[in-house]
């Protein structure tokens, strides 16, 4: 019995990435499934329908009302939701830390509904780590931001008119943004450090030929992360960490904790000791910022330093940031197919840590009401 996936368009503000790329067809393909597109899905990612092969193309709802598996970026819309079969199986991003009313929609729709939030970060599912792929888009991103904003010139120039010392970078966080940060910033010709509160992250950042600030704290938490800092270890990471903030050009905060408010490392007071037309480009502003000053999805000037709250940085590189997505939806769902259809494997750790709701209920605590 062949199974039939359905990609729609996105119809989150500002979203332009997909969750399938003409490359990725043959993989469904040759799992014995159907794929339709909503028409029109791809444009905004720089990829038409006429770049996708082997696909039917649908409108609206006519993609998505036969299908048993849904592929999305966003979090579907109520309106969305609604055309889901009972019994269908939806694959995306969830927000499962914010989103509780979706969870009950999903629910009471009868639709299996995985978060990629929520794969767990073990070695057998790097592939499906779609956090992290869309994390080193937005670290990529951040520094092109940071280097547009800035009214200095990042590489060291020697010039007839005499030599441009090169801009200092903080990087605030080394997971996967911060790296990618430090490396497109080293690439741009910047002096850089950076600061985790994590022991582990030290011989990467030294690896990127960035130096690594040290605070003698220590906060390793779960699944890669860091724990939440106590008030002591807050103040102390504050004083140590400001000298360093008022000698950068540009900051780029990129600290983030699952499920709760990015933690404040950067006061107002921080940025006021900062040289006028420095920059601070804040990843963490779609959970509140790292960066007291931080306003999400805008651009404020404190006393000349610029403070910046971009959101949703993956999709501005919406082509590569899709392949990447549609490559991790496709080591995720592959495991189900077979010739009976879709069938999941529940006693697999993966699937069990992902799921967001299955059988008419909520199964991430998270999401519970």
């Amino acid at each position: 019995m062949k199974a039939t996936i359905a990609v729609l368009r996105e119809t989150a503000k500002g979203e332009r990435r997909l969750a399938l790329v003409p490359q990725l067809v043959q993989k469904y393909t040759a799992l014995g499934a159907d794929v339709v597109i909503e028409r029109g899905a791809g444009d905004a990612a720089g990829l038409p329908d006429r770049s996708f092969e082997d696909c039917l193309f649908a409108d609206g709802d006519d993609a998505l009302k036969d299908a048993d598996l849904i592929l999305c970026v966003q979090p579907p819309s109520a309106e969305r939701i609604a055309g889901m079969k009972r019994g269908a199986v939806l694959a995306g991003f969830m927000a499962p830390h914010k989103s509780k009313e979706l969870a009950q929609a999903l629910a009471k729709q009868g639709v299996t509904a995985f978060a990629m939030e929520l794969v767990p970060r073990i070695s057998r599912a790097q592939a499906m780590d779609a956090l992290s792929s869309q994390a080193a888009a937005a670290g990529y991103s951040a520094v092109l931001i940071g280097a547009n904003l800035i009214p200095r010139f990042l590489p060291m120039l020697t010039t007839a008119a005499g030599t441009i010392r090169p801009a200092k970078v903080l990087v605030i966080g080394a997971g996967v943004a911060g790296l990618q940060a430090i490396a497109t910033a080293r690439r741009l010709g910047a002096v850089v450090e950076a600061y985790d509160v994590r022991a582990a992250a030290r011989e990467q950042v030294l690896s990127l030929g960035a130096r690594f600030v040290d605070i003698p704290i220590q906060a390793e938490g779960s699944g890669g992360y860091a724990r939440e800092l106590t008030d002591e270890e807050k103040a102390e990471q504050q004083r140590i960490l400001s000298e360093h903030v008022a000698a950068a050009d540009m900051v780029i905060c990129t600290a983030a904790i699952p499920g709760r408010p990015a933690p404040r490392i950067v006061s107002a007071e921080m940025v006021s000791a900062m040289r006028p037309g420095s920059v601070i480009v804040d990843l963490a502003a779609e959970s509140g910022g790292n960066c007291e000053l931080t306003r999400p999805g805008e651009e404020t000037d404190h006393h000349g330093v610029l403070i910046a709250g971009p959101l949703n940085l993956p999709s501005r590189l919406a082509a590569h940031a899709s392949e990447m997505y549609a490559r991790n939806l496709v080591n995720f769902v592959s495991p189900w197919f077979g010739e009976n259809g879709i069938k999941i494997d529940w006693d697999d750790e993966i699937y069990k840590t992902a799921v967001l709701v299955h059988d008419g209920e909520v199964r991430y605590a998270g999401a519970k009401s």
